[in-house]
């Protein structure tokens, strides 16, 4: 399993390299943004460890242009900047999950297993093509495919970044019922992610823009006091 860290201390390289390595992971270092980035799009990994204060190249702009390349590999970004705003600049910047320095071996690993499990079928250049639909999530007029990792509404194809596409897959698993924010922070970021429920807000307004257009019924719906709920309007 090949893993691409992107830091530049070289003694959290050393400790994270060592661990993994330990660990059965295939590592490859690069301690500068743009050397990161000229790696992350020319070789294939099955995951992207990215730190955001890197040299010559910010880890968020490393992350919205892999993003904006089409380069799907499952980003986890490390800061030392732990407030709300900086993590949800880090998750808009397209990173599927974000762990905050300093942290445990375990926890760590933890994340990875974590995102490694969400992309079974992850390839960098998401070049692999999928077999054909077999396994649909409907409500009204909106689709998930589970196989091919793709959403829809009323015919019309909608883009979803990885963590969007978790989210709506959760909401399409648990249609009609009310979702707390607590809930869906455990089941779409994992148990482990220690972050304030204001990310769940804040993505669920990213999928609400794409889901709820305006010549269409809205199906995400708010409810006061409590979280959230897809359903049909009445």
């Amino acid at each position: 399993m090949k893993l691409l860290l992107i830091e530049d201390e070289p003694a959290v390289v050393s400790f994270i390299h060592r661990y993994l390595t330990e660990a059965g992971y295939d590592v490859t270092v690069a301690m500068d943004g743009p050397t990161g980035l000229q790696m992350a799009m020319e070789h294939s990994f099955q995951l992207i460890i990215l730190d955001v204060m890197l040299p010559g190249m910010s880890g968020i702009a490393v992350c919205k242009e892999l993003r904006s390349q089409q380069n799907k590999t499952p980003i986890l970004m490390l800061t030392a900047l732990g407030s709300t705003e900086n993590v949800v600049s880090g998750l808009d910047s397209g990173a599927d999950d974000y762990l905050i320095k300093p942290f445990k071996q375990a926890e760590l690993l933890a994340r990875i297993r974590s995102l490694l499990r969400r992309q079974p079928d992850n390839n960098s250049n998401n070049t692999v093509t999928a077999p054909p639909a077999v396994n649909l999530l409907k409500l009204a007029d909106l689709e998930l495919n589970t196989d091919t990792k793709s959403a829809s509404r009323s015919g019309e194809s909608i883009t979803l970044t990885a963590t969007e596409y978790r989210l709506l897959e959760y909401f399409l698993r648990n249609p009609r019922r009310v979702l707390s924010r607590m809930e869906i922070l455990e089941n779409v970021w994992g148990i482990d992610f220690n972050m304030n429920t204001k990310v769940v807000d804040v993505y669920v307004n990213y999928l609400r823009k794409k889901v709820n257009r305006k010549d269409l019924p809205a199906l995400i719906q708010t409810v006061v006091g409590m979280g959230y709920m897809l359903k049909e309007e009445a």
